[in-house]
């Protein structure tokens, strides 16, 4: 091993799995390519021998690692070198054939966004309710239904009040008596009951008590409840009519705890509306509510939307997007660089010449598709972008790493520890016979060409997700009888996943393209255990998920931002068929 150059021969997904651990663990996989390795490590010491895949096993002489892979010698001041001994080789055809793409670390401004859902409302503060003074009988409505809109000033309704037309006899009695003292006693008395100055003017000046009283509408608006009827009696407690005003609305949203700090009164944000793709409205956060949640452990945040053209209807679903508070001067990568366990962070850094090294990073607020990195890397650095692999848990991360030879040298050079990997389409799925035909690309380590041809499953294998025509990448084992075949088969297509969790569904509507489920709390993305609609957006069949079954689910975000459902496992069958 420490007379050949190590070459890796990396998949599209497999360079992100073999950057959280080959590249940090080994220590040693450090190459030249300038063809004088050989001769350099013949004349030094082997200090010792250590795994691939774990520096901290060690041995006193050449051997197998507990994962069946070749101890790898670690020669005499190597042990030390941290710009190299971290690093790997990868041949530049390699490089070039995977597609591999790398971006700098730049210094940008960053401001977070916040991304959540929430309901339209009316405005609280232009809403008017309409009462009476004094009880009586409804005689005409000039309002007939909830939804009419009305002007200010109009006609809502006229009622006969034994009380009122009393009052107005006593005015016109105290009219007559000259008294100013009375007249301005009874007139007050009128004021109390709700009549207005025009009114009492008329009154005046006709002498005539008005048998009906007219009430009319406060503001512009339209009417949101009406609780009278022609011939009512109606009294005064009793609410008559409620007018809202549209030419603003309430959006009620709610943040997730870990975001509270970040949201601000006055803030911009921008909301969306399913109903009018590709239009946004822009408003600001007016009132954040004092409490959490208990159980959601959410924050309901209030925001403000001007609705001149009233196309903004109360009770619509809403998505929006919060400027959040920003950073200024901070170190960012692409977002797809950063590679995510759960625990830690990393990223794989492009050293040059073929060489890369992953390393440890602590991460900040996340905006715009940049990731702000706080400690771990350097202005100007290259990190990898692309390979991210779609990884199913982070335990077959592991089991996803391989050391793989070129394809030129790979009749001679080829380890019988490593299995064969390759490249391949799926033609056909034969789920019932545990059988895939499969259009496969040259697996030099075995000596096969390209061919198409059925593959058996091999125990921990499964076809769940995959359909025909999938691009996938396959692991091949040898079972009992020495036959080749399928140990692992990944799919290298859908959209990508951010997050897995489980939870159990409580109905599916497949005319819209969502279901509903209470799921566990999901750590990666600080979501806790809620009950909540996801809409659909990988490639699986929702006809074939029912209330009651227990899934194992990736969360993927769509155009706008949004988490939904990128795949779906069922782990236990409902009750419910």
């Amino acid at each position: 091993m420490s007379s050949k150059t190590v070459v890796i021969a990396l998949s599209a997904g497999l360079l992100g799995a073999i950057g959280m651990y080959g590249l940090q663990q080994s220590g040693i996989l450090n190459s030249s390519a300038d063809g004088v390795g050989s001769s350099a490590s013949a004349e030094k010491k082997i200090l010792y021998w250590v795994a691939p895949m774990d520096a901290n096993f060690r041995s006193d002489k050449p051997g197998k690692s507990p994962m069946g892979m070749d101890l790898i010698p670690v020669y005499e001041g190597a042990e030390n070198n941290d710009d190299d001994s971290n690093a790997i080789k990868i041949k530049a055809s390699v490089v070039n054939n995977i597609g591999v793409r790398t971006a700098s670390v730049k210094r940008l401004d960053l401001s977070q966004n916040i991304e959540t859902v929430g309901y339209l409302n009316y405005d609280e503060s232009k809403i008017k309710q309409v009462h009476v003074r004094s009880d009586g009988w409804i005689e005409h409505l000039g309002v007939k239904s909830v939804g009419e809109r009305v002007k200010r000033g109009q006609l809502l309704f006229e009622y006969y009040s034994p009380d009122l037309a009393n009052a107005q006899a006593e005015y016109l009695q105290a009219l007559q008596t000259r008294r100013t003292g009375l007249i301005a006693a009874s007139a007050e008395r009128l004021r109390a009951l709700d009549f207005n100055r025009d009114q009492i003017d008329q009154l005046r000046k006709t002498r005539k008590i008005q048998r009906l009283v007219q009430i009319r509408a406060p503001q512009d608006g339209v009417v949101s409840s009406m609780n009278v009827r022609d011939g009512m009696y109606i009294t005064q407690q009793q609410s008559t009519f409620t007018l809202a005003d549209l030419s603003s609305v309430w959006l009620l949203a709610d943040v997730f705890e870990d975001q509270a700090q970040a949201v601000k009164v006055g803030q911009d944000a921008s909301m969306s509306l399913s109903y009018a793709p590709g239009k946004h409205w822009e408003g600001r956060v007016e009132y954040i509510y004092p409490t959490l949640d208990a159980k959601a452990r959410t924050l309901k945040v209030r925001l403000k939307f001007d609705n001149p053209d009233e196309e903004l209807k109360p009770n619509m679903y809403a998505k929006v997007s919060i400027s959040g508070v920003g950073k200024d001067d901070v170190l960012t990568v692409p977002r797809e660089a950063v590679i995510r366990s759960g625990k830690r962070d990393r990223l794989i850094l492009a050293l040059g010449e073929g060489r890369f090294k992953s390393v440890e990073v602590i991460s900040g607020i996340e905006a715009n598709q940049r990731i702000e990195i706080v400690k771990g890397i350097s202005e100007n650095d290259k990190v990898v972008t692309s390979g991210q692999f779609l990884i199913d848990s982070e335990a077959s991360l592991s089991a996803s790493i391989q050391r793989l030879s070129d394809t030129e040298e790979a009749d001679n050079k080829a380890d019988e520890t490593t299995a064969p990997t390759a490249m391949a389409k799926v033609n056909a799925l034969m789920p019932d016979h545990a059988m895939v035909n499969l259009t496969h690309d040259p697996i030099a380590s075995i000596g096969w060409p390209a061919m198409t041809m059925d593959f058996k499953l091999l125990q921990g294998a499964s076809l769940d997700g995959l359909k025909e025509n999938d691009s996938v990448h396959i692991t091949l084992a040898q079972d009992d009888e020495g036959m080749w075949g399928i140990s692992k088969i990944m799919p290298m297509s859908g959209p990508k996943i951010e997050a897995y969790g489980e939870g159990v569904i409580n109905s599916v509507s497949v005319e819209n393209n969502t279901l509903n489920m209470k799921h566990a709390p999901i750590p990666e993305i600080g979501w806790p255990e809620m009950e909540m609609d996801f809409t659909k957006l990988g490639d699986f069949d929702l006809s074939e998920l029912n209330a009651g079954d227990k899934i194992r689910f990736g969360l993927s975000k769509d155009s706008e931002g949004m988490f939904g459902l990128g795949s779906v496992k069922v782990l236990e069958k409902g009750n419910a068929q």
